[in-house]
């Protein structure tokens, strides 16, 4: 594994009104790594989610993408920098069909940018664009086995399938950066397993970096590297996934006394 940073967050916080919804998170997050953000429901995982990719600004403290702080940006703009994510209640555009999906993600990247002039007289470097974007868009749904469903829609696949092509619209913005929120809800054992596999593969095939949110213990146990463990806001433990599962203040913050 790299030792070069590619998240940093420095005291990390926000609040809304006089509650302090998260305060004093400090994560150094390595290239190649997978890393886990955990917690009881109610912790602020997802709260530092939103802060990471401009839903929500932050009210102290600030982050790093490599060397490059990126609190005030706008959610665009983030993305274009190299952090994408997917949500814990699956976000696809339910009504388009999967391909479409995918090539909503490829159009945030500055090669596939449209220029208005050329699409609306349907000029040939239109039609270029179009056709290098599709190809781009099979390659990644051929990775996820969605390249047979690719003009069905989104709505219609099974959830185990709906949550890949989500993790492959994200990927689709080639990110430097990954977050999953709770990837493996909803799923059976055997989906989960096969998560399990995905997110290795991604991690391996893309040169990826990736922060997950994940309640399954087992899932996070088999292929997080390092983890943080959020309670009521503040940061309760932080190191390798064994010490940090045996660690009594987390034991207690999941079981009760």
């Amino acid at each position: 594994m790299s030792e070069e940073i590619i998240l940093r967050t420095d005291n990390l916080g926000i609040s809304f009104g006089g509650l302090k919804a998260v305060q004093h998170v400090n994560l150094e997050i390595r290239k190649n790594e997978i890393y886990g953000l955990i917690g009881p429901n109610g912790a602020g995982k997802t709260t530092v989610f939103n802060m990471l990719t401009g839903v929500y600004l932050p009210t102290e403290g600030t982050f790093y993408l490599g060397d490059e702080e990126l609190k005030g940006m706008r959610q665009d703009l983030i993305n274009r920098k190299g952090i994408a994510r997917t949500f814990q209640n699956i976000r696809l555009f339910n009504n388009m069909t999967v391909i479409r999906n995918v090539l909503v993600g490829l159009h945030n990247r500055p090669e596939f940018r449209c220029n208005p002039f050329e699409s609306i007289f349907r000029l040939g470097h239109h039609f270029d664009n179009e056709e290098a974007m599709r190809n781009k868009a099979k390659e990644l749904l051929s990775i996820f086995d969605l390249l047979e469903e690719r003009n069905n829609l989104a709505c219609n696949l099974p959830y185990g399938k709906q949550r890949k092509l989500e993790i492959a619209r994200a990927l689709a913005t080639e990110p430097k950066l990954l977050l999953l929120d709770e990837p493996a809800a909803g799923m059976n054992p055997q989906e989960t397993e096969e998560l399990m596999e995905t997110i290795r593969f991604i991690r391996d095939k893309f040169d990826m970096t990736i922060l997950l949110i994940e309640h399954d213990m087992n899932l996070v146990s088999g292929i997080c590297d390092r983890l943080t463990v959020l309670n009521f806001g503040t940061v309760l433990a932080q190191g390798n996934v064994t010490d940090v599962l045996h660690h009594p203040d987390v034991i207690k913050a999941y079981l009760g006394e």
